[in-house]
């Protein structure tokens, strides 16, 4: 199975982004998914900015895709898109239906399509589509039905690590928190590098608001379950970039990938160096906030 490591889904200064990615170069990750999917209103990278990178990780040997915002809301937002489409030089991750339509040549349909049963997925291989994202809330039982009609050709992603991204909306959240307008949000995402994690009256972490975007509290983890995805055809496994230990995280996964450490093990290493709570409940077919393989 390749590694691949998505988009980064927070709002990070430039020269955050810059050091970053200066790194994943040197990084044993295949394929790298760049640009913004949540809100077009952070724009310490450009599209410019953003192509910049996409040559500098072609150079370095990854494959490189540029990803396409979940919610398009403006003409603006329009603008971006038809340019990212029409690029010329490297494949989109469409995250809705309308960047779909403007992909030129082999696209990624994204884990924000709804791409929940095989008539879909024929759909968007007809659209040009060479891989599909499941959606993270996907069981094994409801991928390996999938699998079994996907059709030829067509690859597929599951998102194996990270705060998993729920749902979006037209409202900020996090300006909402602040007690702060949408269009005068002062771009307090800066101050959550990884989301501001809410809480239940009990105390639990329950959900994290990333702007417009609503994620798990719990770091999603399926790094136990790499065998058993390549043994149902998985292709490729994504990683959520998070703003700790990126690093090690990824070398972890490729160990793991390569049989060079056990499932155990790499699962004590990941313990001590995940930033929150691990959950896997989707991938079992329970509530996503459970540690199924925890329990086990």
């Amino acid at each position: 199975m390749k590694l691949a490591l998505g988009p980064i889904l927070y709002y990070w200064p430039r020269e955050t982004l810059e050091e970053f990615y200066k790194q994943v170069a040197s990084w044993p990750v295949d394929i790298v998914y760049l640009g913004e999917t949540v809100c077009s209103r952070r724009h310490t990278f450009r599209t410019e900015d953003w192509l910049e990178v996409a040559e500098k990780l072609a150079a370095a040997g990854k494959e490189v895709v540029l990803a396409t915002q979940a919610l398009i809301e403006s003409e603006s937002d329009l603008k971006t898109l038809r340019r990212l489409a029409s690029n010329g030089r490297f494949a989109i991750e469409a995250n809705d239906m309308g960047a779909v339509r403007l992909a030129e040549g082999g696209f990624v349909a994204g884990p924000h399509l709804n791409t929940y049963n095989p008539h879909t997925l024929e759909l968007l291989a007809e659209q040009g589509a060479k891989r599909w994202v499941m959606p993270v809330e996907f069981s094994r039982a409801m991928l390996a039905e999938m699998l079994a009609a996907k059709p030829v050709g067509m690859e597929t992603e599951v998102f194996a690590y990270g705060r998993l991204p729920l749902a979006f909306s037209a409202r900020c959240f996090t300006a909402r928190h602040y007690n702060l307008p949408k269009d005068d949000c002062q771009f307090r995402c800066l101050d959550h590098p990884h989301g501001l994690t809410l809480k239940t009256r009990e105390g639990q972490p329950f959900l994290a608001l990333n702007g417009i975007q609503t994620q798990s509290a719990s770091v999603y983890s399926l790094l136990g379950e790499l065998d058993d995805m390549a043994k149902l055809g998985v292709d490729v496994v994504r990683l959520s970039p998070q703003p700790y230990h990126a690093d090690k995280v990824v070398a972890l996964f490729r160990e793991r990938l390569e049989g060079l450490v056990s499932a155990r093990d790499a699962a004590a290493r990941l313990d001590r160096i995940r930033p929150e709570d691990a959950c896997d409940g989707y991938w079992h077919g329970r509530a996503g906030i459970e540690k199924v393989a925890a329990e086990a």
